[in-house]
């Protein structure tokens, strides 16, 4: 776990695997760092389950790319991966990390996924952030903490068929957020094991900054990361409103 003696976060990204928050919000969190927020990352489970690399290469590795992101925080639970289940337990555990990080905003994966980890994540991570904010709340010792629930949830939807709600411009955090992917060499190296179900080593880079292209572009900047908000937007000023209509 890479942790400060101060563990409360501004912006808290929750993941169901080492390496989603990297391929979805590396660049938002490295922005985020940048303006001197303070940014954590919660993965759900260990990685035990996936086709390569083992759990403890996938922590040192998850380390790493931490570093990179310039994290304060960052940790890994326990729950079962390839079988991430929406369950009191789950939701409790989750809860007790959201009260101890307190963070103002919660990232979590889109939840229309082709791997239910990431959809279950979803779901899981919003009624956790619900329960945390519950004075009388019981379990996995969430009673020791004061009760918190985020102000604000945004959904990473960088691999969802879906329209954003908006954009964050990375074109600054690009390579290093490319860097702390490529920090999980048990996943991205090339290798026999799991050939046929993991890009080539050499078209990572390639097809992660197309799709960064894609979505700076709707947004007027050369690479983006995009989210979606299940709220309204509220605006003060119309003349400030960014991104051009014509």
């Amino acid at each position: 776990m890479t942790s400060t003696s101060d563990p409360s976060v501004d912006v808290l990204a929750i993941a169901a695997h080492r390496d989603d928050v990297e391929q979805t919000c590396g660049g938002t969190l490295l922005r985020m760092a940048a303006r001197n927020l303070r940014t954590g990352i919660l993965d759900l489970t260990q990685g035990e389950s996936g086709t390569r690399g083992s759990a403890t290469e996938r922590a040192a590795e998850a380390e790493e790319a931490a570093r990179i992101l310039g994290v304060t925080h960052r940790q890994a639970l326990d729950l079962p991966d390839g079988a991430v289940s929406n369950t009191l337990e789950n939701r409790l555990k989750i809860a007790r990390v959201v009260r101890e990080l307190r963070p103002r905003v919660v990232i979590l994966p889109y939840g229309e996924a082709r791997h239910p980890d990431h959809a279950t994540c979803s779901t899981l991570g919003y009624e956790a952030c619900f329960l945390a904010g519950l004075s009388r709340l019981q379990g996995m010792g969430v009673e020791a903490l004061p009760p918190h629930r985020p102000f604000k949830i945004v959904y990473a939807s960088l691999y969802a068929d879906v329209r954003p709600s908006f954009i964050v411009d990375i074109t600054q955090f690009i390579e290093q957020r490319h860097a702390s992917l490529m920090a999980y060499k048990s996943q991205y190296a090339n290798q026999a094991q799991g050939g046929g179900l993991f890009v080539p080593e050499e078209e990572i880079r390639e097809r992660t900054f197309a799709e960064a292209r894609h979505y700076g572009l709707l947004a007027g900047v050369r690479y983006g990361e995009p989210f979606v908000q299940r709220e309204v937007g509220l605006v003060d000023d119309l003349t400030l409103i960014p991104v051009q209509s014509i």
